[in-house]
């Protein structure tokens, strides 16, 4: 079966979409990244396996891919906590900047020298294989906590990359001889200052219309933020500016922005991250042609070689040299380094722009992501473990509030569910001590609902309803959050005004 157009492409992805949802559950539990099990799937649909699919088109997996990890950056950056993102900002910087110019060059002078490669070839696998990607690594250390420094930084830092390394790949790609490294760099300052501008921007902007705009129904305000973090990549993209940096900085805003219905939004935004890495890691799947690969398996193992073990821990340990962190903490970040779907993305565009020998970086790059995401992904909890950074605490989960905007009553409908590792289990409502202009007027307790009294003790599993004016809103579900992780006691116990992030 020879795949041409993206018809057919869409065929044949929908026909597999049910499998890969499956191998969802494969992945959760086996613990490793799930772009493994999607990119066998794949590979076992192409050519060369079972389907004999051939699909060859660089040019349209590129588009696709793109399309794919813009969902994919919003999802992320509507997931990410301002609060525990914010102390980690500045180490996150300096590794998106100087660590990736250190891993750059010290991964193609490896490739020069050690593979045969020449310069140009060199540094597009070296700025390619030079991002991080957040899914992989945060998939394979979902069971092992970790203090909020070390992962506001991996995931800063995962998504911040994604843009210079982008720049670099694109100007490596281009016809003709490569611009100077200072035009690289004012570049890359540029691109990223327009992008970030215009991120923020239509974040704030976004986040403000969908707080004092109530929506005819529920359902549109999913589509709404999506909407808004994907015209933040188009605004950024055609400003000549970081469309990526952009998207996740957009969506960053409006994901700490308290928005209408939040836990649809956030489930909404889940699942299309979810159908965007299956269809990409797919898609990537078929394009690789297996009996290719032996050629340039150990030219990949080689360069892996030098980016794990050389310039990735000379990129973090250098580059975070001023920010005094411990050495345990460095060397976790030097192999949480995890690559994922970004660089083989990325390896399409010299396929596209024609380099010369593209098709072997692309083999090497696919070959390098697989074989080191088997080694570093499974040992990732263990080295967190030996290194004594897992916090160990699981205990108080967040609540998912849901609020609906009374626009003409100038109020808020506030409903969530008593998770079953609440501390607010065993509270009375008037323990709650909600401020003045918020009440708790329902609750749901196993199907049926009533009026409760100040004495009412609450329990896992009740569904509450609390009606709070707009003034008082944002303290209403603040101290709700700081009572289901302190309990009555809490503010008195440090627990503050529960104003973390989602």
């Amino acid at each position: 079966m020879t795949v041409h157009t993206l018809n057919e492409l869409l065929l044949v992805c929908s026909l597999v979409l049910l499998v890969a949802v499956a191998a969802v559950r494969v992945s959760s539990r086996s613990g490793l990244p799930s772009l493994l099990i999607y990119l066998g799937i794949g590979i076992a649909i192409g050519r060369d396996g079972i389907g004999q699919v051939v699909f060859s088109n660089a040019a349209l997996t590129q588009v696709i891919g793109y399309a794919a990890l813009v969902v994919i950056l919003a999802e992320g950056g509507l997931g990410t906590k301002w609060k525990q993102i914010r102390p980690a900002l500045p180490a996150a910087a300096a590794l998106s900047l100087v660590g990736v110019a250190i891993s750059v060059g010290v991964t193609a002078a490896g490739a020069h020298y050690l593979v045969g490669l020449d310069w140009r070839q060199s540094l597009l696998i070296g700025a390619v294989v030079s991002s991080t990607d957040a899914a992989a690594v945060f998939s394979v250390l979902r069971r092992v906590p970790l203090p909020s420094r070390i992962s506001g930084v991996l995931e800063a830092e995962s998504g911040f990359n994604d843009a210079p390394v982008v720049i670099l790949v694109v100007a490596f790609s281009a016809v003709g001889p490569i611009e100077p490294w200072y035009v690289l760099i004012g570049k890359i300052a540029l691109e990223l200052a327009i992008g970030a501008a215009i991120g923020l921007a239509v974040g704030f902007v976004g986040a403000y219309g969908l707080r004092h705009v109530a929506l005819p129904a529920s359902g549109l305000y999913p589509i709404a933020v999506m909407a808004i973090a994907v015209t933040a990549y188009a605004a950024g993209a055609l400003a000549h500016g970081s469309g990526f940096l952009a998207v996740y900085l957009a969506s960053m805003v409006l994901g700490n922005a308290k928005l209408p219905h939040w836990p649809a939004t956030r489930g909404f935004a889940d699942g299309l991250g979810w159908i965007a890495q299956i269809g990409m890691f797919v898609l990537l799947g078929l394009l690789v042609t297996p009996h290719d690969l032996p050629g340039d398996f150990w030219p990949a193992v080689v360069i892996g070689l030098v980016l794990t073990m050389v310039a990735r821990p000379l990129s973090v340990f250098l580059s975070l040299m001023p920010f005094r962190l411990p050495w345990q903490e460095k060397t976790l970040m030097a192999w949480a380094g995890l690559r994922g779907a970004v660089p083989i993305i990325l390896a399409t565009i010299p396929m596209v722009t024609g380099i010369e020998g593209s098709d072997h970086i692309f083999n090497i790059v696919f070959v390098l992501v697989v074989v080191y995401t088997l080694v570093q992904g499974p040992t990732l909890p263990w080295l967190a473990r030996k290194l004594s950074l897992g916090t160990g605490d699981e205990t108080a989960s967040d609540l998912g509030i849901e609020s609906a905007p009374l626009e003409k009553l100038r109020g808020h409908l506030l409903s969530f569910a008593i998770p079953a590792a609440s501390r607010m289990h065993g509270v009375e409502v008037s323990e709650l001590r909600l401020p003045p202009g918020a009440s708790v007027t329902l609750v749901v307790r196993e199907g049926k609902s009533f009026v409760p009294l100040p004495s009412t003790v609450l329990r896992h599993g009740d569904e509450l309803l609390v009606v709070a004016t707009d003034p008082v809103r944002d303290a209403a579900e603040a101290r709700l959050r700081a009572v289901a992780r302190g309990g009555k006691l809490a503010g008195w116990l440090g627990t503050g005004n529960g104003k973390a992030g989602r």
